[in-house]
């Protein structure tokens, strides 16, 4: 967990969690045509642009682990940091999104 915070989670962590079984909710903010290059299975997608548009959908989830991901975790970072300061304190940024997935997890997501 080099240089990691509480509000990050590694892709390892993660796959641990999903391995276990827990109830993991995820939301991607990429864009839609990033979607079709890979995307991890049961993920609300909201863009980035329009989260704030989305508040009314994610509130079921406002006192749950909420894990945010892009493609590197950079806009995830902002994202989660949003949903922080609008009350969701268990949102958790991704560290290194979908490019550290392909590279710790699944090799078969294909990095862009």
């Amino acid at each position: 967990m080099s240089g990691q915070t509480a509000d990050e989670i590694s892709v390892l962590e993660l796959k641990s969690k999903m391995d276990a079984g827990e109830q993991v909710i995820l939301l991607d903010v990429r864009e839609p045509h990033e979607l079709e290059i890979c995307c991890l299975k049961n993920t609300f997608h909201f863009p980035m642009a329009e989260l704030r548009f989305h508040m009314d959908d994610l509130e079921p989830y406002r006192n749950h682990e909420l894990i945010v991901y892009c493609r590197t975790g950079r806009r995830s970072a902002m994202a989660a940091m949003f949903l922080r300061d609008a009350g969701f304190s268990g949102a958790k940024n991704l560290t290194g999104g979908v490019h550290a997935w392909s590279d710790q997890v699944d090799s078969s997501f294909q990095k862009y």
